[in-house]
């Protein structure tokens, strides 16, 4: 048996060999021993036609089982599962490059300011902390991101979601970009996918591709985790979390990989005022000699860099934190002419499916279907859900037939499935970003 077992080995190490040499880019490459993580690429060098199948893919597994990015992310788990796997390793591999190093250091920056508004918001819905790293896949926590399809702000809402979780859009506001307001409305979504799914990974899933692909890809897998469902869900979504998982593993884990974080180039320390009339934030950027554009950062929400508040219903500015002896510099500017913008009309959303004609889409409330357009398709073009468009059109499927008139447009159709944000006492709440996210303005 020894013997038999000796000449077994032999013929596999022999066939080992065969492969490093043959394959060329990775004729040098070695097995690692001490450090069974970085073992994963070797293995993934491997052709089938070069070893029999059934040994690569359990020397490839038992490379994955027994990797360091495993362990590491084993130990940094919480509630939501960081399942480890080729497809997680493949994220890891493309933020840890070097020409991808300076990008994750300046997002790493960026997230001393907004990850303690995200954590509060997700702590006050029940929702998991770490959740706060998918704002990085969405937009690389920028609050002016804007996609290809429409979505906007650090947490990337469609309009049609977005009203849907209490989010104000008018001609002043696009509270999408707030990231106070937007990470309220995040975490309210993924409690909904969540409370749904029973499951975390799939919750974030549909945060990408909607609950209706989630609900029709479980389904067709006859499963209930993401892994198993995963090739029946769109071609973005099959990477939308395993990207997530790579992103928790590198804000854990950067200076494994020579990342250095940047210092963060927004104010830490802030303060919040409220405004009851049309103010211009470029004025009182001037008024206290202040950057504007690092003043209207900070209030991304107004796209007009105008403060729409009113007597009835003051609106938040974010500010720099200042000195006892400019507080009166601020509030004299806010109880002048100086800093008022003249001539504005006054915008009052007190639902989130009232539209004034300014800010409401400028879309058709029909749509006729072309030959070769999927419904996928469609719903990204006029920035709707798959499964919006079919409850519209009392459709069971999710084919859209050449010649077929679709609705996609809600009308009042979303008015009983509106959800309205709590109305909240408006306070003044100073120091820090984190705080900040106490006041809610709506």
């Amino acid at each position: 048996m020894k013997k038999l077992f000796t000449i077994v080995a032999f013929l596999i190490s022999s066939q080992f060999g065969k492969t490093v040499f043959a394959q060329g880019p990775i004729a040098d490459t070695t097995i690692d021993e001490q450090n069974p993580g970085q073992n994963i690429n070797f293995l993934q060098g491997y052709r089938h036609n070069a070893m029999p199948v059934a040994v690569a893919k359990q020397l490839q597994q038992n490379a994955y089982e027994n990797s360091t990015f495993k362990i590491r992310l084993d130990s940094i788990q919480k509630d939501v599962q960081l399942d480890y796997n080729e497809y997680v390793q493949s994220f890891i591999n493309s933020y840890t490059s070097p020409n991808r190093r300076a990008e994750m250091a300046r997002i790493m920056g960026l997230s001393k300011y907004y990850f303690p508004i995200y954590e509060k918001a997700f702590r006050d819905a029940g929702v998991p902390e770490e959740i706060k790293f998918l704002s990085i896949v969405e937009s690389a926590l920028n609050p002016n991101a804007i996609s290809r399809v429409g979505a906007a702000g650090p947490w990337q809402f469609m309009y049609s979601t977005a009203k849907l979780y209490g989010l104000n859009i008018n001609n002043y506001v696009d509270e999408r970009r707030d990231p106070i307001q937007a990470s309220y409305a995040a975490a309210a979504y993924l409690k909904d996918a969540y409370q749904e799914f029973g499951d975390w990974l799939l919750a974030i899933a549909s945060y990408n591709c909607g609950k209706g692909n989630v609900e029709r890809a479980m389904q067709q897998a006859n499963a209930t985790d993401f892994w198993s469902i995963r090739e029946y869900l769109p071609v973005e979504t099959r990477g939308y979390v395993p990207a997530y998982i790579a992103t928790a593993y590198v804000m854990n884990y950067y200076n494994e990989h020579g990342i250095m974080p940047q210092a963060c180039n927004m104010k830490l320390k802030t303060d919040t005022v409220l405004v009851n009339k049309f103010v211009s934030i470029n004025n009182i950027a001037r008024v206290l000699d202040i950057d504007a554009n690092e003043l209207a950062l900070l209030n991304p929400a107004y796209t007009k860099r105008i403060v729409n508040g009113t007597p009835s219903a003051p609106r938040r500015m974010v500010i720099p934190q200042l000195e006892k002896a400019q507080y009166s510099t601020l509030y004299d500017a806010l109880n002048s002419d100086a800093a008022t913008v003249r001539n504005a009309q006054p915008v009052y959303a007190a639902l989130p499916d009232d539209q004034s004609a300014a800010a409401a889409p400028k879309l058709p409330s029909f749509h006729t279907v072309k030959r070769g357009e999927t419904l996928s398709g469609i719903a990204d073009r006029y920035g709707v859900e798959i499964q919006d468009l079919k409850d519209w059109n009392h459709l069971r499927n999710s084919k859209a037939m050449p010649g077929q008139r679709l609705k996609v447009s809600a009308g009042n159709l979303s008015v009983g499935k509106t959800k309205q944000s709590s109305n909240k006492d408006y306070i003044t709440y100073n120091r820090t970003a984190a705080d900040n996210s106490a006041v809610m303005a709506n």
